[in-house]
């Protein structure tokens, strides 16, 4: 049966103990890459705006990963003539959390896209992360006519918004496949421990809709983002339950800050309660694709792991041109393989560079019109936007770590049929051992 979204056995609160925050500052992170791009973007510039987190109580990475990709798409664009005669592209940078504490997500974000829109005048902007933040963003954008690039997997953003653009993949694209996945593997019973944040229940009752309709049964648990740091009763509810599948629903935002999410710290009390290895996990982003990180915290317990990813990999043989500069200049310079999301921005940033070279001129609104014109040059081969479909997502897979310390690249694809490169995989299986 079904169990109701807000369980009799709530998650443990202990925000009195938050875990220490060891990271790096993203702030500062994200200030080296704008600064490298910066150094050389000339007189006349290419105005290009993000508004993304980069300090709590946001995912504060994340505009990090935005920056570096769009780091490297203003490197692209530079070493290959530049854009509308030799113009650089020049970043503008804004943490959408500055103000959250005091005003929330939503205000916060919708301030400073508005400082970029109406006092830096970008041409563009893209970094948009929090699915409580992208709509009201997406308001102002269309409001004004600011193209506006998405990272994040809402799954309606674009529709009936001329202004608003996404590459990367929503909600609605991955939760299908996932539970086709899981019907595959003859998984019938599935847990799922959600966090309460939009991105959360969104991407939890889109997979309970699906799976259900797949003839799935669920157990289901939320918890609140913002206090909980203790899962263990939980788990061990979900473990008595017997569940085929585990679905980790956790974020990479956590109660009191710390330099990693929530997605972790289920992961860790879930081994230490039993749950794993036992029973097979997938979780809801790809946040197993930094293997380095990945097998640090969840060691060889957390071998087995399946997660929806782009269908992207540094040695997939069928990367165009620029998806092997891309790859290559990367791994150079961070010394490990580009996630899925850094990818996404740097595709962002060349292509408005060859939209604004389509359209001969620099304007927000012969920018609009070329995004909708053009076909452009990307990683995955040719792409285009039509009026009224401004989203265009590349392929996708379920992917599955089958040896402990394995990296992305190595990681078996298991999911759709037609694009797998190897069987699922059940728990305390390997690959040497199956």
């Amino acid at each position: 049966m079904t169990q109701p979204a807000n369980p009799t056995v709530p998650a443990q609160r202990n925000a009195a103990n938050p875990p220490t925050n060891t990271a790096p500052d993203p702030l500062s992170l994200v200030r080296v890459e704008v600064d490298a791009v910066n150094e050389h973007a000339g007189d006349d510039p290419i105005k290009i705006g993000i508004v993304s987190p980069m300090s709590r109580p946001g995912d504060a990475m994340a505009g990090v990963l935005v920056s570096r990709g769009a780091r490297l798409g203003a490197e692209y664009l530079r070493e290959h003539g530049g854009v509308l005669g030799g113009r650089n592209v020049r970043l503008i940078a804004y943490n959408d959390m500055a103000t959250a504490t005091e005003d929330g997500f939503a205000k916060s974000a919708v301030a400073q896209m508005a400082k970029l829109a109406f006092v830096d005048d970008v041409i563009a902007a893209l970094g948009q992360w929090h699915l409580r933040t992208t709509d009201p963003v997406a308001n102002l954008c269309e409001a004004v006519g600011l193209p506006m690039f998405v990272e994040n997997g809402h799954s309606t953003v674009t529709r009936g918004r001329r202004s608003i653009f996404r590459t990367y993949f929503s909600i609605a694209d991955r939760a299908p496949l996932m539970m086709d996945c899981l019907k595959g593997t003859g998984a019938r019973r599935v847990a799922i421990l959600a966090a309460d944040t939009v991105f959360g229940q969104t991407m939890a009752n889109t997979l309970q809709q699906e799976g259900e309709a797949r003839g799935l049964e669920f157990l289901r648990i939320d918890f609140e983002q913002e206090v909980v740091v203790d899962w263990r009763d939980d788990l061990r509810r979900i473990k008595e339950w017997q569940p085929d599948v585990f679905i980790n629903g956790g974020l990479n935002v956590i109660a009191g800050g710390g330099p990693v999410g929530n997605s972790y710290h289920i992961l860790q009390q879930a081994i230490e309660v039993g749950l794993l290895p036992g029973v097979a996990m997938m979780v809801t982003f790809g946040f197993p694709m930094r293997s380095l990180d990945y097998w640090r915290m969840a060691g060889e317990p957390g071998n087995g792991v399946m997660w929806p990813a782009t269908k992207f990999r540094p040695s997939w043989p069928e990367m165009t041109a620029i998806g092997r500069w891309f790859t290559e200049r990367f791994t150079e310079r961070y010394g490990f393989a580009p996630p899925d999301t850094c990818l996404s921005a740097f595709t962002d940033v060349t292509i408005i560079g060859q939209a604004l070279d389509h359209a001969g001129t620099y304007s927000r609104a012969a920018l609009l019109d070329a995004l909708e014109e053009a076909e452009f040059d990307t990683w995955r081969g040719p792409l285009r936007f039509e009026r009224g479909q401004h989203h265009n997502p590349p392929e996708l897979v379920i992917m599955q770590y089958q040896t402990p310390n394995q990296t992305f690249d190595e990681a078996a694809i298991i999911h759709p049929p037609s694009l797998a490169d190897s069987k699922y995989l059940p728990p305390n299986v390997t690959v040497e051992s199956a």
